[in-house]
């Protein structure tokens, strides 16, 4: 290892060691600090905004805080050499002309929360791995400090937020997780005002359960019924449930609570990581589709039983699917397929598996497919949306793990960047 690594792993450890009293607004400044010491100027954060449309300057003293006051407060995602570095996750020259200053992906695991800008023009930094390792660290600081602060709530909301989405984003999973054998990236619109849908993952051993709910209504109410589903069906799942028991135990929770005045729809379902074998109950909801290679589509059944929370008594049946390696299963709410734009015009089943098919085949991370999904899909619908739009997509490799240059195409996970390479470097 050379003298430089070492001083610089130094440095990483000494932040690490730092940032356990640090309070969000003080990580930019101290981060600055740090990264300074071991060779990387000026570094700035800037965060994705709810809808990852812009990206937000991260400043709790912008006058202290160098090379920050003649940066822009936020870039576009879209357009920008910023922008572009959250999209696929690839470190970017700042601009053609100059050197040493460089856009490098925020990823917490495969969940993107933004870019580092780092260095300044002239600047000797090169984009190596420990640029990388740098951009790991800040992210994962970023992770441990946003959900207790009510400054990064302020700076990635553009909009006042309804109390029902508030409670949707508070208690949801985060919209992209990877392990060597799966992905899975999920989205949601509208984001401000989103009141009945609510997806959830979960991963126990070699079995992930995944499930989406959709609420009747569009008011709190609906927002209060689809976290007690979500947070009934958690329960189940911890105390070893199966599918059923589980919606049972879901239907349950929300005829106490409701007495049948309120209800959701719901799919429920398990994959065995090792067998790619699918179990899955239908409550009421549309069924998932399996997309295979580039131009299959294939639609799932199960016999449907009524909404959760009627209170009818009728039983769920499971369905079994098999998947193969490379499948990519896709869950979503009526608001994606049914809603209509002013010619009345739906964007249907049939455009939703479209989109994902070509853009897949482009090559693009699926994170940013599904980011760019819900742009195509709102500007279909003339930027307004009737019902909430959900879209889960999971994507299982099979029994053998992923190659790193696999994950990079799906996810923009940096390939020689790993929790391993990270923990290591912190205790050089």
């Amino acid at each position: 290892m050379s003298g430089r690594e070492v001083a610089r792993a130094s440095v990483l450890g000494e932040l690490i060691s730092a940032s356990h009293l640090m309070t969000l607004e003080q990580l930019p400044g101290t981060v600055a600090s740090y990264a300074d010491r071991a060779g990387w100027p000026q570094v700035l954060i800037y965060l994705a905004d709810l809808r990852q449309e812009r990206l937000c300057l991260l400043a709790g003293d912008r006058d202290a805080l160098p090379g920050a006051a003649d940066a822009p407060t936020d870039l576009a995602v879209d357009g920008t050499v910023a922008g572009r570095a959250f999209q696929l996750g690839r470190i970017s020259p700042a601009s053609a002309s100059t050197t040493g200053q460089w856009w490098v992906p925020l990823l917490d695991g495969t969940e993107r929360l933004g870019v580092l800008r780092v260095g300044l023009p002239g600047a000797q930094v090169e984009a190596d791995d420990d640029l990388d390792g740098l951009a790991g660290l800040v992210a994962l600081l970023v992770e441990s400090k946003r959900g207790t602060s009510d400054f990064y709530s302020r700076l990635v909301r553009r909009r006042k937020m309804r109390v029902a989405a508030e409670m949707e984003w508070r208690l949801m999973p985060p919209r992209t997780f990877a392990t060597d054998r799966l992905l899975i990236s999920a989205v949601m619109e509208p984001a401000y005002e989103v009141s009945g849908d609510a997806f959830d993952y979960a991963l126990a051993g070699d079995i992930m359960h995944l499930s989406v709910f959709d609420a009747m209504g569009h008011d709190t109410a609906a927002g209060l019924t689809a976290n007690l589903a979500l947070a009934a069906a958690r329960v189940q799942r911890c105390q070893g449930a199966g599918l059923l028991q589980t919606a049972e135990g879901v239907g349950a929770a929300l005829t106490e609570q409701f007495a049948g005045r309120r209800y959701a729809t719901g799919i429920m379902a398990e994959l065995n990581l090792g067998t790619g074998m699918l179990t899955w109950t239908n409550y009421g909801h549309h069924p998932p589709v399996v997309m295979r290679g580039n131009r299959t589509v294939l639609h799932l059944s199960c016999p449907p039983a009524p909404p959760l929370g009627t209170g009818l008594g009728v039983h769920g049946a499971l369905g079994h699917d098999q998947l193969e390696p490379g499948d990519r299963l896709v869950l979503y709410t009526d608001g994606i397929t049914e809603a209509r734009n002013e010619k009345g015009q739906e964007f249907g089943l049939e455009g939703l598996t479209s989109f994902l098919i070509r853009h897949h085949a482009d090559g693009l991370p699926v994170p940013e497919t599904l980011r760019r999904l819900i742009g195509h899909h709102v500007a279909y619908h003339d930027g307004r949306l009737d019902d909430d739009a959900t879209v889960m997509l999971l994507e299982w490799h099979g029994p053998t793990p992923y190659q790193p240059a696999q994950l990079k195409a799906l996810t923009g996970l940096p390939p020689t960047i790993t929790a391993d390479t990270i923990a290591s470097a912190w205790h050089r």
